[in-house]
Formats: structure tokens, C-alpha cells, sequence
């Protein structure tokens, strides 16, 4: 909702910050605070639900690598390859063009770029796993893949795992505020982090607060996931802290 009539001021000019608009107001006289707590939920989505997408896809097609090995692991490592080999923002402007942007697109596009990177990972880890005694021994007793994989593999992917996905979260979130910032992202009717600095870009030289606002939180919160992914990392693995 716009306050046109104390949201700006008689040159039609954002109001400024204030008793009644904290964070001041945008061109069109509304709360620029309310819009970034709205906004918040839009980008904070985007990036746990990316994040939680491309964990599942990307455990699994590297689980799989890891495992079977031979041409399973060829086909999954060329098609890891061929992913990360395409330029994302390209590629993601290309898919909101054709199928249109919104909230799901943006998640599968992100999803589906950082599974590739969470399945290189996910082999490497397997390929030693496989090795370790305990593996051996099952495999030993007659246990097949699929129990290799749910009972001895998997729990033991869940440090390695949670510690990339920590990272992958702001990862997720920068990437969709520069889609919606680039118009390919979430609907522009929508409140969103990215909405907000395209909506800035043409008053930053007089409304300075419209831009400086949903920047500091994408910093913010970008700064605050490494600082807990670091941690979380060093918490599960201090041998490679």
C-alpha cells in the first residue's frame, strides 16, 4: 500500500527517513521497512528451498556417481560438466522467457545449477567412503547397492552435505535478486530483495535509502550464512577447518 500523500514529498520525490517511515519511502510513498520485511520472505524462501532442491538432486546423482561407478559415473560427471559449463544468467533469462519468471522457475533454475557443484562434491566423498572398512564388510555379508548407499553411505554424507548447503543458502539468494534485478526473477508485483534495488536504480541519486536498504540486507544476510556455513564446517570437520 502507497502513502502518496506523506510517502512523497511535493516534487513527488521518496520521502526520507522519519518517525513515520523508518527506513523512508519509495517512489511510490510506500514503507521501504515493510516492503524489505516482505521482501524477506521472497528471497529467504528462494534460498532454503533452492538450497533444499539442489541438496536432494545433488546427493543423489552423486551418490550414484560414487557408487556404481563406470559409465554411470561418466554419464554423471559429463552431465555435472555440461550444466556448470553453461552460462547461468543466460540460461535462466532464456527459461523465464520461454516458460515465464515467478518464484518456482527461479527455484529450478538455481536448484539445478547448484546441484551440479553438491554432486562433485558428493562423489568425491563417496569414492573414499566406499573404501573405509565398514563398507567393505557389508558388501562382504551379501549387501547390495541400495543398502550400501541408505545405511552406510548416506548418514555418513550428512556432515560434508550440510556444511556446503550452509554456503549454497546466500549463494541462492544473491543469484535471485540478480535475476529479479535483471527482470527474470519473481513477479515484479511481488516484493523481493532484487525487486526492490531495480526499482532504485533511477532514484539512487536523490533517494539514496531506496537502494542502500534491501542492499544492506542482501549483505547482511549473505555475510551471516558463510559466517554460520564456516562455522558449521569447521564444527563437523575441524581436521579441514
Amino acid at each position: 500500500r502507497g502513502y502518496p500523500a506523506t510517502g512523497l514529498d511535493p516534487s513527488g520525490r521518496p520521502a526520507p527517513p522519519s518517525g513515520e517511515f523508518w527506513l523512508g519511502a519509495d517512489a511510490l510513498g510506500r514503507d521501504v521497512l515493510v516492503r524489505a520485511a516482505y521482501g524477506a520472505r521472497v528471497s529467504l524462501l528462494v534460498g532454503v528451498g533452492a538450497t533444499a532442491l539442489a541438496t536432494l538432486l545433488g546427493v543423489a546423482a552423486g551418490t550414484a556417481a560414487g557408487l556404481l561407478g563406470g559409465a554411470a559415473d561418466t554419464l554423471l560427471g559429463r552431465l555435472a560438466d555440461i550444466v556448470l559449463s553453461f552460462p547461468y544468467l543466460l540460461v535462466a533469462i532464456v527459461v523465464a522467457t520461454t516458460f515465464g519468471g515467478g518464484l518456482v522457475t527461479t527455484v529450478c533454475v538455481i536448484a539445478v545449477f547448484s546441484s551440479a557443484a553438491m554432486a562433485r562434491v558428493v562423489r568425491g566423498e563417496v569414492l573414499a567412503i566406499r573404501e573405509q572398512e565398514y563398507v567393505q564388510a557389508a558388501r562382504a555379508l551379501g549387501a547390495g547397492p541400495l543398502w550400501i548407499m541408505a545405511v552406510e553411505v548416506t548418514p555418513n554424507l550428512a556432515a560434508p552435505v550440510t556444511a556446503l548447503a550452509s554456503l549454497q543458502v546466500p549463494q541462492a539468494i544473491v543469484l535471485e535478486s540478480t535475476l529479479t534485478f535483471l527482470g527474470a526473477g519473481a513477479d515484479p508485483s511481488t516484493p523481493s530483495w532484487g525487486g526492490m534495488l531495480a526499482e532504485a536504480q533511477d532514484y539512487y541519486q536523490t533517494a539514496w535509502w531506496f537502494l542502500l536498504v534491501p542492499a544492506g540486507l542482501l549483505l547482511a544476510t549473505t555475510i551471516a550464512f558463510n559466517v554460520l556455513g564456516d562455522a558449521v564446517h569447521a564444527a563437523v570437520n575441524p581436521r579441514r577447518a
